[in-house]
C-alpha cells in the first residue's frame, strides 16, 4: 500500500458526515434546473436493478435528490439524446457519455481475459454485430432471443454474443426497454469525440478515483476503489497524482481523502428527507455506512423470508442528516403499505410520516397503510402521522 503523506486537514466525525451528505446530493438546496441528467453527472453512475417496488432503483436515485420528478422524465432524461450508456461499473450503472473513453480499461480487460461460461458458435458474434449494422437499435428477443428456453441464464448464442459485443465496447446499451437491453453500435451511439480507447489505463484509473472521491466528498481507500469497483492496488497507483488529498477523520481507524473542493467551505443547508433505495451509492459500502451513519444496511431481497429481519427491500430512512431507520414497502392498488416499519425512537415518527406521504404522492398513490411496526408503542403515532 502506498505511504500516506501527512494530512491536509483533521476532520471530526460530524464533518466528514456532512462532507459526504453534500457530495451525494442530501444536503444544501437541490439543483432541480441540472435535473436527473445533473444527478448523473454529479454522482458518476447510478446502479440498475431488476427490482420494482415502489419504482426501479434508476428512479428512486434522482427522486431521492431533487423530488418529484415525473418517472417518464427520469427515462427520458437518462436515454434520450445521447446522455448516457450503461456498462459495468459498481454493478451495472447508467453513467454519463462523456466518461466513455475512461472505461478503455475495462474493456481491454474483458477483451484481454474474458470471463464467460457460455460456448459460442463461431459465427455468432459477427451475425449479431452485422445484423445491429443493418437493422438499428434491437433487443436481444429482436436479435433472436435471450435463452435456449431453459434457465434465465441459459443464454441464447446470440444473447451471449450481443453482451460479448457489450463488454469488449464494439455494442453499447443505449436504453432500457420494458427492462430489456437495448444495443446499438458503438459507432452509432457514441459521438465521434468520445469513440476512443486512447486513454492509458492509469489514465483510465485516476480518473475514476478522482469522480469518486468527488462523488464520496471523503473516503477511504476501500470506499473510493469500491465506488467503481477498482483494485485497492489500482487505486494506490494513481491516488497521488488524482487531485485528492489526505484526511484524517475522527474515529476513522484508516487513512482517508477527500476532494479538495469538498474542503474548501462548510457544508451547510437544508436537509433532505426521504427513503433511500438500497442501491443508493450513499450506502452503497457497508462499512462505510456503518463507520459514518452507525446503520447496518444489507438488502434482505436475496436472503429467504423467514430470515429476513427488515424485509424485501427495507428502505433507509435519511432526514437530518442521519438514518433512523427504514420501511418496506409495497404497492396495493392507490395505497402504498409500509409491511414493516423499523424506527429509532419517537423522534423518527415524523420524518418516516412525512417521507412516506411523499413517496407515495410520487408514484400515485393517494393513502397509506401501516401493517407492522418493530416499535409497537409507536404504531398509533405513526398511523396519525400520516393520516
Amino acid at each position: 500500500m502506498t505511504p500516506v503523506p501527512r494530512p491536509a486537514a483533521e476532520l471530526s466525525a460530524d464533518e466528514a458526515r456532512r462532507i459526504a451528505l453534500r457530495a451525494q446530493g442530501f444536503l444544501g438546496a437541490p439543483d432541480r434546473r441540472a435535473g436527473v441528467r445533473g444527478v448523473l453527472r454529479h454522482l458518476g453512475a447510478v446502479q440498475l436493478d431488476t427490482i420494482s417496488v415502489l419504482a426501479r432503483s434508476h428512479e428512486l436515485i434522482p427522486y431521492a435528490r431533487i423530488g418529484a420528478v415525473g418517472r417518464r422524465t427520469v427515462e427520458d432524461a437518462y436515454w434520450t439524446e445521447g446522455h448516457s450508456f450503461e456498462y459495468w461499473s459498481h454493478a451495472a450503472c447508467i453513467l454519463p457519455v462523456e466518461e466513455w473513453p475512461h472505461f478503455a480499461f475495462r474493456r481491454r480487460a474483458y477483451r484481454a481475459r474474458p470471463h464467460w461460461n457460455h460456448d459460442l458458435p463461431d459465427d455468432a458474434y459477427d451475425t449479431v454485430v452485422k445484423q445491429l449494422r443493418a437493422e438499428g437499435p434491437l433487443t436481444s428477443t429482436e436479435l433472436g432471443g435471450a435463452n435456449n428456453g431453459g434457465e434465465w441464464w441459459d443464454w441464447s448464442a446470440s444473447k451471449v454474443a450481443v453482451e460479448r459485443a457489450l463488454m469488449y465496447g464494439e455494442v453499447v446499451c443505449t436504453e432500457r426497454r420494458s427492462w430489456k437491453r437495448v444495443y446499438d453500435l458503438a459507432e452509432r451511439a457514441i459521438p465521434d469525440n468520445l469513440l476512443h480507447d486512447e486513454f492509458d489505463d492509469t489514465e483510465c484509473i485516476r480518473r475514476l478515483v478522482r469522480l469518486a472521491g468527488e462523488a464520496l466528498g471523503v473516503g477511504t481507500r476501500a470506499d473510493i476503489a469500491d465506488y467503481h469497483r477498482l483494485k485497492g492496488e489500482q487505486f494506490d497507483a494513481v491516488v497521488a497524482d488524482s487531485g485528492l488529498v489526505p484526511v484524517t477523520v475522527d474515529g476513522w481507524s484508516k487513512p482517508a481523502w477527500a476532494d479538495p473542493q469538498a474542503l474548501a467551505s462548510e457544508p451547510r443547508g437544508r436537509h433532505r428527507t426521504t427513503l433511500l433505495s438500497p442501491f443508493d451509492s450513499l450506502i452503497w459500502e457497508r462499512a462505510r455506512t456503518e463507520r459514518i451513519f452507525g446503520f447496518t444496511h444489507r438488502l434482505e431481497a436475496y436472503t429467504p423470508k423467514p430470515k429476513r429481519v427488515y424485509g424485501y427491500f427495507a428502505m433507509p430512512l435519511l432526514s437530518g442528516g442521519k438514518l433512523l431507520g427504514r420501511v418496506d414497502p409495497a404497492r396495493e392498488g392507490s395505497t402504498l403499505v409500509a409491511r414493516q416499519v423499523s424506527l429509532h425512537g419517537a423522534k423518527s415518527v415524523a420524518p418516516m410520516a412525512q417521507a412516506l406521504r411523499e413517496a407515495a404522492e410520487w408514484v400515485g398513490c393517494d393513502s397509506v397503510r401501516i401493517e407492522r411496526v418493530d416499535r409497537p408503542e409507536l404504531t398509533a403515532d405513526l398511523v396519525r402521522a400520516v393520516s
